[in-house]
């Protein structure tokens, strides 16, 4: 499935991933990977959440993307 994605999806898929598991680790474990990693630079901890919240919308809300073909519209029920 990656192998088939754009440079855009593949971004924003990994950063998914990166915001899921950090959000497993933290009800888990009450760890947080992302804090743990660049807590000494909190404007950066910050851009992260921010650029994994971005990455979800933009994964749930865009339709098909041209390049790659991922995405697509929603059917009605």
């Amino acid at each position: 499935m990656m192998m088939k994605m754009c440079g855009v999806h593949k971004v924003a898929w990994i950063l998914v991933i990166v915001g899921a598991l950090n959000w497993g680790l933290v009800g888990a474990f009450n760890f947080n990977l992302v804090n743990t990693i660049l807590g000494a630079w909190p404007t950066v901890e910050r851009i992260v959440y921010v650029l994994v919240g971005l990455s979800a919308v933009s994964m749930f809300f865009c339709g098909a993307c041209k390049a790659c073909k991922m995405g697509g519209e929603m059917k009605k029920m």
